[in-house]
């Protein structure tokens, strides 16, 4: 069902404009800077997807009965208890997680998109309006040396002794940067081996964003040099809740470096709103979703669920997360269909927002000032995943159990949002 589910995506053809493009080709136009482009491609893809909705409902409403029989035999106690259990985390953790996050759509999603709108001058934006590009988008292009000095002096002022294991992937030649044809898109680090260094890939283009993340896999690469250093083999890698700490500080750490060198208020204006959407689709976004799996997995316990329900669970979740600044049309309701998470691996989801959060609360305790932050920040990396999160958290005086641990992450990207609306 999940082979199914990858052929047909991979087969499906967009029609846009005289072309018929890949499911890529036109994700990329619904964040064009032309505004009846991206509406183009979004009611292409929503004519697509409606007219594949029966078997992708067949194949989420097959695959959601087979994982309910697998945890009544497991005497798992809800559907998410199974993705807990892989991310050595209890079930109370993450409800704290999620009913603090839904809690803040109103403080954080609700406002950002009626700014939004704002902006473009508008009462409220279209779904496919919701990732277009700023009016007052920073064209600033980075060189690959000025790339290098910003990052490695953002981790440097941190902390030195990182800074020279950030330096050592630069000088020996451990990242591969350049765009080539033929060469994998996106961008990761891969770690081999316990004793081996790992390798960085990035498709470096010279934008803020690419900074960004450089920043986040070289943080993913420190990480896996100080626990490979530190650890055996089985314990140095770390479990998907925990796997995004290093690289989203990291990131953290650059993005607020270049947010201090801005040069005038527009270009302040664009880091943080670029920032506030990428922690929008991290948090919100990622939440939104497991909401809709929670709920389509729950009722499938019972009974089979209609196209109609799907469709319906979904737009309810869309609104709720988005709130009222953004207005869909009727083909929005096919669009849960073409997530690749909810096939391969229920409930993947609200790892994004874990590791957001936590690393949220983790900077605002740094920025207050915690005695010896850095060396026990270091700690943390060696100890890869021999250690429970918990245990890992201790010293820095946070419980993940807490409500008000999530909120201290939320209330950084409440902050960020104050700043633009008085920008």
């Amino acid at each position: 069902w999940i082979r199914l589910f990858d052929d047909i995506i991979a087969s499906l053809k967009f029609p846009f404009k005289k072309e018929e493009l890949t499911s890529a080709q036109i994700f990329n136009y619904m964040s064009d800077k032309n505004e009846s482009t991206r509406k183009l491609a979004a009611k292409s893809v929503g004519k697509v997807l409606g007219s594949n909705i029966k078997i992708f409902s067949t194949i989420t409403n097959t695959l959601a009965k087979d994982k309910s029989i697998n945890d009544s035999w497991r005497k798992l106690p809800t559907p998410v208890s199974a993705r807990n259990l892989s991310n050595v985390v209890e079930d109370s953790v993450v409800d704290s997680l999620v009913s603090s996050v839904t809690e803040y759509y109103p403080k954080l999603s609700h406002r950002y998109y009626a700014l939004k709108a704002g902006w473009f001058k508008k009462k409220h934006l279209m779904y496919w309006d919701r990732n277009a590009p700023l009016p007052f988008q920073s064209s600033k292009i980075f060189t690959w040396k000025e790339a290098q000095n910003t990052v490695i002096d953002a981790y440097s002022e941190f902390n030195p002794e990182i800074g020279n294991i950030i330096k050592k992937f630069f000088d020996k030649n451990w990242i591969h940067a350049p765009v080539l044809e033929g060469k994998s898109p996106g961008a990761f680090a891969a770690s081999t081996v316990a004793s081996a260094h790992p390798f960085i890939l990035v498709n470096f283009q010279g934008k803020t964003r690419d900074v960004s993340t450089l920043a986040h896999e070289l943080g993913h690469g420190v990480h896996q040099y100080l626990a490979g250093k530190n650890q055996t083999h089985f314990n140095a890698s770390t479990p998907l809740t925990l796997a995004e700490t290093a690289s989203v500080f990291g990131e953290m750490l650059t993005f607020k470096s270049i947010l201090e060198h801005a040069n005038s208020k527009k270009e302040r204006k664009a880091l943080l709103a670029n920032k506030v959407e990428d922690m929008l689709n991290t948090v919100i976004r990622q939440i939104a979703f497991f909401q809709f799996e929670k709920e389509v997995h729950t009722l499938r316990q019972q009974t089979e669920l209609s196209i109609d329900q799907i469709c319906k669970i979904w737009m309810n979740v869309q609104k709720a997360s988005l709130g009222p600044s953004i207005k869909y049309e009727e083909e929005y309701k096919y669009f849960w269909s073409y997530i690749p998470h909810f096939i391969h691996s229920p409930f993947y989801v609200y790892a994004y927002a874990f590791g957001d959060c936590l690393v949220n609360s983790l900077f605002d305790t740094y920025e207050k000032g915690l005695p010896n932050f850095d060396d026990k920040y270091i700690n943390l990396l060696k100890s890869g995943g021999s250690k429970k999160y918990n245990e890992l958290f201790s010293p820095f005086n946070l419980n993940l159990s807490k409500k008000s641990f999530w909120k201290k992450g939320l209330n950084v990207i409440e902050s960020f949002i104050d700043e633009l609306e008085n920008l």
